[in-house]
């Protein structure tokens, strides 16, 4: 182990050995390398006792040591020379040269730091405050649940959970005005990206509203209960455009599952984590399991459900179950950032990009959205077009100018 320290001119090193009261206080100089050393590998004093011996030293000659007046010095001093030789040795195979050792840099933003071409040609992006207007979608009707709005000139939406006074837990009606907003957002060709959020900063979502809970699911208005959310999951996981849950405050139950559906996670520094599922009689043996098998492994995802426990932000992050924590002044901020990081890229790129991440654990219905997608781009080449032209022109088609790439 090597331990570079700050240059320091006295220390006091003793060296114990077992052959009695034989003892050594060496004041020597130190400049810049403090080696510690394990007597298990290359013990310079075979009868050292210690678990560790920490020797300091100079490359230059040491200076004399202090010794008792009743002990000969030429024999410790002889001792301390040659131990200071062989440290001097191997540090030279031990220590790369100054110039060689890599330069350190900040995980957080580090991006920002890079001075390349690609950094230069591309920049950052702008960290102006988005202004927000109320949408609605085709149909007209007015939003109760949810907030649903648009950014002025940006291609970011942002739908927001409106049940602060039940830390925005769904009704059946909350779930259908959701449904109705992410797929006005889809039919939008302005929009690219959309954040998922709830309104205040005590929850993101808790889950199902257990108060309007029956015995054959959630009912509201109706006489009977409905499990949609379990449609708005797919819905999700289905559309073409990222999905990026902004989370403050409490991502638990069917909220936390919510969360784990989207694309991406961006959470304030005091959100909480968590399945309630098994304390409330309740569970989500679908994508609520599945996926989070995936982005924790099996192990921890059984934790979370079979303990019911609530995690911090950073333990969240720390198991890979979000993307990254903000203060939670900075939530909204940071999203944006991420979005219109996002906007400037490809987005059939990002389309076919997100529904291939997906299909590995979507079984069919994940890779015929990857076929969808290649089908969609396919009828946008020549190619494809010649074989709807021949048909509309009543001819055969000519396919034999089209390269055969290996």
């Amino acid at each position: 182990m090597i331990i570079a320290i700050r240059t320091c001119w006295k220390v006091l090193t003793v060296v114990e050995s077992n052959s009695g009261s034989n003892w050594v206080p060496t004041l020597v100089k130190v400049e810049t390398l403090c080696i510690i050393l394990s007597p298990n590998t290359w013990p310079p004093f075979p009868n050292c006792h210690t678990t560790t011996l920490s020797l300091h030293f100079l490359l230059n000659p040491p200076s004399p040591p202090l010794q008792p007046a009743s002990m000969a010095s030429g024999d410790h001093e002889k001792q301390l020379i040659t131990v200071t030789r062989r440290v001097a040795a191997v540090s030279n195979h031990l220590l790369p040269p100054p110039h060689t050792l890599p330069p350190i840099i900040s995980s957080s933003n580090c991006s920002t730091s890079i001075n390349d071409s690609y950094h230069r040609i591309h920049g950052e992006v702008s960290n102006n405050i988005p202004v927000w207007k109320t949408a609605c979608d085709e149909s007209g009707k007015e939003f109760t649940d949810i907030i649903y709005e648009k950014a002025e000139g940006e291609a970011i939406a942002k739908i927001t959970i409106n049940r602060p006074e039940r830390r925005n837990a769904f009704r059946p009606h909350t779930i259908k005005e959701l449904i109705r907003a992410f797929d006005d957002a889809r039919d939008d060709s302005t929009i690219g990206v959309i954040i998922l959020t709830g309104k205040g900063t005590k929850a993101f979502c808790s889950g199902g509203d257990q108060a309007l809970r029956s015995g054959d699911g959630y009912a509201d208005f109706e006489n009977f209960g409905r499990l949609n959310v379990l449609d708005l999951q797919v819905q999700i996981r289905r559309l073409p455009k990222p999905v990026i849950a902004m989370v403050a405050g409490y991502a638990v139950g069917g909220g936390h599952v919510l969360h784990m559906v989207c694309d991406l996670t961006i959470a304030s520094d005091h959100a909480i984590f968590g399945q309630t599922g098994p304390k409330v009689g309740s569970f989500d043996a679908g994508y609520g399991s599945s996926i989070m098998s995936r982005l924790v492994g099996p192990k921890k995802a059984r934790e979370m459900w079979f303990l019911a426990r609530f995690y911090t932000a950073q333990e969240a992050e720390k198991m890979g179950l979000i993307n990254t924590v903000v203060p939670l002044e900075k939530l909204e901020q940071e999203t944006v950032k991420w979005c219109r990081e996002i906007i400037r890229n490809s987005p059939t790129a990002i389309r076919v990009l997100k529904a291939a991440i997906n299909a590995v654990d979507d079984g069919h219905a994940g890779h015929q959205e990857v076929g969808g997608n290649a089908t969609l781009i396919f009828y946008g080449t020549e190619e494809g077009n010649e074989g709807k032209t021949a048909y509309m022109e009543r001819r055969p088609p000519n396919f034999s100018r089209f390269p055969r790439r290996p």
